[in-house]
């Protein structure tokens, strides 16, 4: 399993390829890439600083991973999760999953950034025509990862 929070750009098809590397076994690769909007439901964006705790960041999207790897017939898990002042547009996470076969594939990595929306300390600012705004958790998110019924 890969886990990395990083303040640098991350490329999906290097990471996707390191995913398989050496997995001749792999019949599917699932693979979720979230990017900063321009739009939220406050108007329109156009930057969001990302702040996190490390340490406890690394512990929980390791823990998310795993939990994942336990629950699915996984052959490995990657996590990319970028953090500081990005613009609209760019990149935010990677989520991806290599797994025999495809139903695996896509239930882990859908519960991957489920838990990670939920899980994961994560702390987002949104730069808008107004001024700077701490974005609060979604009731989605919540309900979204209630439904993997994590004890």
């Amino acid at each position: 399993m890969a886990v990395r929070v990083q303040t640098g750009d991350f490329d999906v098809s290097a990471e996707l390829a390191r995913l398989r590397a050496g997995h001749r076994d792999t019949g599917a690769v699932v693979a979720f890439v979230g990017t900063v909007r321009e739009l939220s439901g406050c108007g329109s964006v156009s930057a969001l600083e990302l702040e996190y705790y490390p340490g406890m960041t690394d512990a929980a999207l390791q823990d998310i991973a795993a939990e994942a790897a336990r629950r699915w017939s996984l052959i490995d898990v990657a996590i990319v999760h970028r953090v500081g002042l990005l613009q609209a547009s760019e990149q935010i996470v990677l989520a991806a999953v290599a797994a025999r076969h495809r139903g695996d594939a896509f239930a882990a990595c859908e519960f991957v950034m489920d838990i990670l929306k939920t899980r994961a300390p994560f702390w987002k600012k949104e730069t808008t025509p107004g001024g700077m705004r701490w974005v609060d958790a979604r009731a989605s998110d919540g309900t979204a990862a209630a439904r993997w019924a994590l004890q």
